[in-house]
């Protein structure tokens, strides 16, 4: 029994539990690719209109002529100490994998690992209770999931959705000439360094709540403009990293404008200061050889490009005419940061996909 005027213990911060934070926590890219190599030998089916062979966001199941499934996971240890932050945070996440293939999503599972014998119930209901506040916001029921006891406390989503099947939006099909937007500003991983070393403030943390709980709800609207050719979401393998993926789906090169690339308040200085995930190192390991940087971009600039960003904002090509249309409709969902960053280019004969920057 605890005696009546002993203290006690206060309960530990999410974040300590965790030996990384949000889509931090992400395999690198290369050690990724070894993991998967020969798995795109399994039976592919028809119908399946999007797998794992180009990296794209979610996958794809053509049900009908008017329908196809989008189906994708994710989860991860804590990024944030409040609980139901944290579970905000993961289930945007999650559900933006619909958005990101242009599809609305239908509804959502559970995915509930914790470490029972150090977080209270109260706290592990708030991370739920998080999570299902956005997806009410979303507009889709969490229809069931899977719990289990665990070292670290792990949460995230099945999300589900549906897309018309020629309205589907793969990483793979940017044009030469596309005009790359980005949907929200960068800085997630650099925030949640501070954070973790205590040195964010309370405006850094309310304006990294704000972009990790922005649901990418102009992904539907986007795909129904024809000028859009390839839409994506910039997670844990930072700008640079997704921004590949886009050229090699489409056998291109991207150049980015690095100066109207969009940051979260503050972050350039927090990174100037050492407040880095150690995944922007990883990631730039993994593909720094793929990525020219302009002789004026010093080791700042690198650690954002790389930085991991969890519920990361849409990234699209489209002709470039249909920039005008694109920015209006983030503009109407309330992306006010959304930008026109940079350009689709040919490859020279010889030339392997790769990322200019400068």
């Amino acid at each position: 029994m605890t005696p009546p005027n002993a203290t006690l213990p206060a309960p530990p911060r999410l974040t300590s539990l965790s030996h990384g934070g949000g889509c931090g926590c992400k395999i690198a890219p290369g050690v990724l690719s070894e993991i998967l190599r020969g798995a795109s030998a399994m039976l592919m089916p028809p119908e399946l209109l999007v797998g794992i062979e180009t990296s794209d966001d979610a996958a794809v199941y053509k049900l009908n002529e008017e329908q196809a499934l989008i189906a994708t996971t994710d989860f991860f240890m804590p990024i944030v100490d409040d609980p139901c932050d944290f579970g905000r945070i993961a289930a945007t996440n999650a559900i933006s994998d619909v958005y990101a293939m242009g599809g609305t999503p239908i509804m959502a599972l559970a995915l509930v690992a914790m470490p029972i014998s150090v977080l209270s119930t109260e706290t592990i209901g708030k991370i739920l209770e998080g999570g299902q506040s956005v997806c009410r916001a979303a507009g889709i029921p969490i229809a069931g999931g899977h719990t289990i006891d665990s070292v670290e406390p792990i949460y995230g989503l099945v999300a589900m959705g549906l897309v018309h099947p020629k309205r589907v939006k793969r990483n793979a099909d940017a044009r030469v000439g596309d005009r790359l937007i980005l949907g929200k500003p960068l800085g997630v991983g650099i925030l949640s360094a501070a954070l973790k070393k205590e040195q964010l403030s309370l405006e850094g943390y309310a304006q990294m709540i704000a972009v990790t709980t922005q649901l990418n709800t102009p992904g539907p609207d986007l795909a129904a403009l024809d000028g859009v050719h390839a839409l994506t979401d910039v997670t844990g393998f930072g700008l640079a990293g997704h921004t590949l993926e886009l050229a090699r789906g489409a056998k291109c090169a991207v150049r980015i404008d690095w100066p109207r690339v969009p940051l979260m308040d503050g972050v350039r200085e927090l990174a100037a200061q050492g407040m880095v995930t150690g995944a922007s190192g990883r990631n730039w390991a993994a593909y720094g050889a793929d990525v020219r940087l302009s002789e004026s971009l010093n080791a700042t600039d690198q650690a954002l490009l790389s930085d991991p960003q969890t519920s990361g904002g849409l990234l699209v090509t489209c002709a470039p005419e249909t920039v005008a249309d694109v920015l209006a409709i983030f503009a109407r969902h309330g992306f006010a940061c959304a930008t026109e960053i940079g350009e689709v280019l040919a490859l020279e004969p010889g030339q392997a996909p790769h990322l200019v920057v400068g």
